[in-house]
């Protein structure tokens, strides 16, 4: 790497590192859980090194740490990959006590093959195979997060946290203002990190759960808002830490709360017209609208182990509780799992409402594109939009991650679009999580059983 590398950085990471000496670059990837595994090196090592190595193990890992039997016939190596760095992700890391860069890389093998199951790689495959349609997606991913209090024991239960006035957040003030107002120095946090690290924020608002919060992004390419979703979640964090609170993403941190969804936005470009695909010369949808719809109606509920990864996920898809429950779709409507929002032809989009928050944000948006992509590829149609409260229809998701890691293991057009070899490493590593949380008594099943039994 070139010893004025700097030089070629995105505008906020040079703005960031104006009249400054760079100390530190944090050199990133993502797991398949979206925790940001790498090094950090010296500023002046890192512009000698045009990339570092660690093994593909970290992609076998667990959320708890332990290693599920993904490693395949040749056994547990641990083989070196080759992380090279993606400059145009280079930004700031604004809560460090020196001047540092966050910078994502690419993980391949020694032939300089993608590997097929790092999450950001299967989310560039979906894209590719877009392309050679001559399409080219677009999301829009909307974050909903708590800001809670401190929470030291994991045994106890979780509390929203004290604001500015001293009180505990109080739920069900979705979109008040007064509410915003009581995270106000966490948010003036948020604020100024996202704009020195040069992310755009569409808009904050309160929703329905105590100290729950959504942040919604501009639309734009799907790798770029994935990566931009990681950093987010550290950002987040980081500014919640500097305020003696916690920022959590769990799809369902609080029992009688809402949980939290990463709802995505999709349109679709035709590459060779530049408009939007889901609309038609004069403004009606088009087949390609419908078919992405049917695609999703057909394919997610074998897709919801991605979207929906943890035990914990499936507490949110809750009757009445600001989630689906199904795949029905309509306009305008809140209550169904596929939402089509009101928006001028251009514009027109179809959201994905059924993504947890606690998703890897690269595998989240892959496989929902994925869904929809089998669904032009095979012309599927949707079924009739569903009119009136959704919550009255059948329930279309399996009711927790081991029927649904089934539904995924079968899916075999779906392997396909993501890949075969990251199917097999995601589904084993999952149901390692899934037989390690089943060791677990809880405090329902001692309260119940211990005595009455």
């Amino acid at each position: 790497m070139a010893e004025d590398w700097t030089a070629g950085l995105p505008e906020a990471a040079q703005a960031y590192l104006e009249n400054r000496r760079l100390d530190e670059v944090e050199c990133i990837v993502a797991d398949l859980p979206g925790i940001a595994r790498g090094k950090a090196v010296p500023a002046t090592k890192f512009a000698r090194q045009e990339y570092f190595h660690l093994p593909d193990s970290i992609f076998y890992q667990t959320i708890t740490g332990d290693w599920g039997e993904a490693a395949g016939a040749e056994g547990f190596i641990e083989r070196d990959m080759i992380l090279t760095p993606d400059l145009s992700t280079a930004t700031a890391a604004p809560w460090t006590g020196d001047w540092t860069l966050q910078v994502i890389h690419d993980a391949y093998d020694r032939d300089h093959d993608p590997i097929h199951f790092a999450p950001r790689n299967v989310l560039k495959r979906v894209v590719k195979q877009y392309e050679k349609l001559g399409l080219k997606p677009v999301v829009a991913p909307e974050m909903e997060f708590f800001l809670i209090a401190r929470n030291l024991d994991p045994r106890q239960e979780i509390e929203p946290m004290v604001g500015r006035s001293g009180r505990p957040a109080a739920a069900r003030q979705a979109y008040s203002m007064t509410a915003v107002d009581e995270f106000g120095p966490v948010i003036d946090d948020i604020y100024d990190f996202a704009e020195a690290q040069g992310f755009e924020i569409d808009g904050i608002t309160q929703e329905g759960g105590a100290g729950q919060l959504e942040i919604n992004l501009r639309h734009g390419s799907p790798v770029k808002l994935a990566d931009e979703v990681f950093y987010f979640k550290r950002l987040i964090r980081e500014a919640a830490l500097r305020h003696d609170c916690f920022a959590t993403f769990m799809a369902k941190p609080i029992a009688a709360e809402p949980g939290s969804a990463m709802h995505i936005h999709h349109s679709i470009i035709d590459m060779e017209t530049g408009k939007n695909a889901f609309s038609g010369p004069q403004g009606g949808e088009t087949d390609m609208f419908y078919h992405f719809i049917g695609g999703l109606q057909e394919y997610m509920p074998a897709a919801i182990a991605v979207m929906a990864p943890y035990v914990n996920s499936y507490r949110r898809y809750v009757k009445d509780n600001a989630a689906p429950i199904n795949l029905e779709w309509g306009r305008d409507n809140r209550t169904t799992g596929i939402r089509v929002p009101l928006s001028k032809p251009e514009a027109r989009r179809v959201e994905n409402r059924i993504a947890g928050m606690d998703c890897n944000p690269y595998l989240g948006i892959a496989v929902s594109l994925a869904c929809g992509l089998l669904g032009i590829r095979n012309e599927l149609r949707a079924k009739p939009q569903y009119r009136g409260d959704a919550y009255e229809g059948e329930p279309d998701f399996p009711d927790g991650l081991g029927a649904a890691l089934d539904l995924f293991d079968e899916a075999e057009e779906l392997h396909d679009v993501l890949h075969p070899e990251f199917a097999r490493v995601y589904s084993i590593v999952k149901r390692t999580e899934y037989a390690e949380f089943l060791q677990v008594i809880s405090p329902w099943e001692r309260e119940h059983l211990l005595m009455n039994v």
